[in-house]
């Protein structure tokens, strides 16, 4: 079963500044990135377990400094579920409040909306009851939205950019896993070309392997190729085909120990 959520929450540790410059380009512009960012995790758990309002996705709470000097911290939320919500934007809105309530901190809410229908857009919450109003905005960025933008992402030299199409061709390739496969070697290949650093090519490999995941056969004629490519540019950066190529091995001296057991047997007859 494809899962979405882990590898989203691995890359944005890693590459979170990339994740803003792709995603929310005027807020990037507006961070002073020679302080790296500072990962709230313990702060956002707090404020989830005292949550009331049923199941969420909330991944990140990050402390940035602007260039103007000023600490922000920064609300992103993923929506991976396929369908749209109706309780979204109240959901957002809870998280502002609550982080604002606990720590007195001012805060900005990010929407990064991975469903499939081109519809639904969700950017403000609104409550309105006997005069007293309550309205609420945040920005949103909708991947289906670089359907479009293809080629640019292909050419782009961020890391995110292959995240967001490893996204956008899991989408497109469900219920074909030869083209998934196919898509998985054409995100991994410019890869090596481009000269990232081998930790850099190893993070994105575990998150297109996570995302773009094969059915067993299909897998492993992918992991022949990848293997195969990697000994062609020398470059044996293998992660997550290593586990596979372990259990290959194990399954291979299982299979060979079985035949040698019945050999054994035969001639004890």
């Amino acid at each position: 079963m494809t899962e979405y959520d882990s590898p989203w929450k691995e890359i944005l540790d890693k590459y979170f500044d990339q994740f803003l410059q792709l995603c929310f380009p005027e807020l990037y512009q507006a961070i002073d990135w020679r302080t790296p960012p500072k990962m709230l995790d313990k702060e956002l758990q707090q404020i989830a377990q005292e949550s009331e309002t049923g199941e969420r996705i909330v991944d990140k709470l990050v402390e940035v400094r602007l260039l103007s000097g000023q600490l922000e911290w920064l609300l992103v939320h993923l929506e991976i579920q396929s369908q749209p919500s109706e309780a979204f934007a109240r959901r957002m809105f809870v998280y502002f409040y609550r982080i604002t309530d606990k720590f007195n901190k001012p805060v900005v809410s990010l929407a990064v909306l991975q469903d499939t229908n081109p519809d639904w857009n969700p950017q403000q919450y609104e409550q309105s009851l006997f005069g007293c109003r309550v309205g609420f905005e945040f920005p949103t960025v909708k991947l289906l939205q670089f359907e479009n933008r293809l080629d640019e992402l292909e050419k782009s030299e961020n890391p995110f950019a292959t995240v967001k199409l490893a996204h956008l061709m899991t989408l497109k390739t469900v219920g074909n896993p030869v083209d998934r496969s196919q898509w998985k070697l054409r995100l991994l290949k410019p890869l090596y070309r481009q000269g990232m650093s081998r930790e850099t090519i190893r993070d994105l490999f575990r998150v297109i392997d996570w995302m773009m995941d094969l059915p067993t056969d299909i897998a492993i004629q992918f992991e022949d190729e990848l293997l195969l490519f990697e000994r062609e540019k020398q470059m044996p950066y293998v992660t997550s085909i290593e586990r596979h190529g372990v259990e290959r091995g194990m399954n291979k001296e299982l299979n060979e120990g079985n035949s040698l057991a019945k050999s054994d047997c035969i001639n004890s007859w």
